[in-house]
């Protein structure tokens, strides 16, 4: 199995890549991937983004220290895990908007959330705002009419009746080649001489097409590909992570 990732700041912003991404180990047999969007109308676009990177690894790091030292517990379902996780998430960000008095316009990000559990070989996908998920070639796209939902807006509500009404999700029983991308990805355009005579799907390219996946760097050579060959690069911040076994 490997994980590929690439993170790219939009032609169209100059200051900040206000896209985020994590990759991390959720105790011994589970991977969990999270790329998160910025709302670029907020104060500090960029923050709440990396905020929310941040916060994962650390549960991430707590969850490693806890299985060292608790007994084997009973296996639970790649949901119910997530969803424990997601809780950490809002509690932490709670915590973080409190004690440093943060504004909710502070704390605008969209989040997809991906926990694979190899031992189980199952897992789940949590869509909170807009985005593309493509798991083994069925690819579903997100979209909210460019004004997504944030996480942020959740920081106050009860944890399960918030968690209830979210629709955006889907279980996947097989690992093949998963990837979870922000809105980023439907924002090629071609910004530069193109030089081949073909057209391409950006899309297929990124996502389904397997051309250098035996390097780590796979993704920076797509993405020169589309820039140096068919002249297309994101104006949007673009965060992806693909998974191929």
């Amino acid at each position: 199995m490997r994980i590929y990732s690439s993170l790219q700041i939009g032609d169209y912003h100059r200051n900040n890549c206000e896209d985020h991404l994590f990759v991390g180990e959720y105790g011994k047999n589970k991977i969990l991937c999270a790329v998160m969007d910025g709302c670029t109308t907020a104060l500090e676009s960029q923050f709440a983004s990396l905020l929310v990177g941040k916060i994962l690894k650390k549960i991430c790091i707590e969850k490693g220290y806890k299985e060292f030292i608790e007994k084997k517990t009973e296996p639970i379902l790649p949901e119910e895990n997530l969803k424990l996780i997601l809780q950490d998430l809002l509690s932490e960000l709670r915590i973080v908007k409190n004690q440093l008095l943060i504004d909710e316009k502070e704390l605008l990000t969209t989040l997809i959330i991906l926990l694979f559990d190899k031992e189980q070989e199952s897992g789940f996908v949590l869509v909170i705002g807009d985005g593309l998920v493509n798991i083994n070639g069925k690819i579903t796209e997100f979209e909210q009419d460019n004004k997504p939902d944030y996480l942020g807006f959740h920081l106050t509500e009860d944890f399960q009746t918030f968690y209830n009404l979210q629709n955006q999700k889907i279980t996947f029983n097989t690992l093949n080649d998963i990837s979870i991308s922000t809105d980023g990805i439907f924002t090629f355009e071609k910004l530069l001489p193109k030089k081949s005579q073909e057209e391409i799907d950006v899309i297929q390219f990124l996502t389904i097409d397997k051309v250098n996946s035996e390097k780590d760097d796979m993704f920076p050579f797509k993405l020169k590909t589309l820039e140096n060959e068919f002249g297309l690069k994101p104006t949007d911040d673009f965060s992806i992570i693909r998974i191929i076994k």
